[in-house]
């Protein structure tokens, strides 16, 4: 059964402008909120963030933040779910919640160590078959996490 608390994407310091696009599209046509965190790597004025958000713009929640620590604050009972390739557990054991803020870092970096660290419980990565590609684009990689908090929660039964 799908549960109305909507899922939030954090990206903190995002750098290219249609990867946000992108996201915000995602967060359009799922009705997920996004959270814009730090200093972006673009205006939000930019056309190539635009162009990738289409005329979507209007169906997206965004809040923009100073920092992270602001943000935590605001939603100091919520629970946030930090993505990182230096962890071990997987998003596909990892039990989503309704509601859940999903943390990406920026695309040159990821989440600092730091946070990853002093946050075991609810790190996760997305399992890569071939070693030699470091990483996914950062839309994709939100996308495909999305996609499985969503499913896990019944949010996409009955659409």
């Amino acid at each position: 059964m799908e549960n109305s608390k909507p899922f939030h994407i954090v990206l903190v310091e995002p750098e290219i402008p249609p990867n946000t696009g992108n996201i915000a599209r995602l967060c359009g046509a799922t009705g997920t909120t996004l959270h814009l965190v730090g200093k972006l790597g673009f205006s939000t004025d930019d056309k190539h963030l635009k162009r990738a958000g289409l005329d979507y713009w209007s169906e997206v929640e965004i809040h923009y933040w100073p920092d992270l620590e602001t943000l935590q604050n605001a939603y100091s009972s919520a629970r946030f779910v930090y993505t990182s390739k230096k962890v071990k557990p997987s998003y596909l054991t990892f039990k989503f919640q309704p509601g859940d803020f999903i943390l990406f870092g920026k695309e040159t970096k990821g989440l600092s160590e730091a946070l990853i660290k002093t946050n075991p419980d609810t790190s996760i990565r997305i399992p890569m078959i071939n070693k030699a590609v470091r990483s996914l684009n950062l839309a994709t990689a939100a996308g495909i996490v999305l996609y499985e908090a969503l499913r896990q929660t019944g949010a996409l039964d009955n659409r």
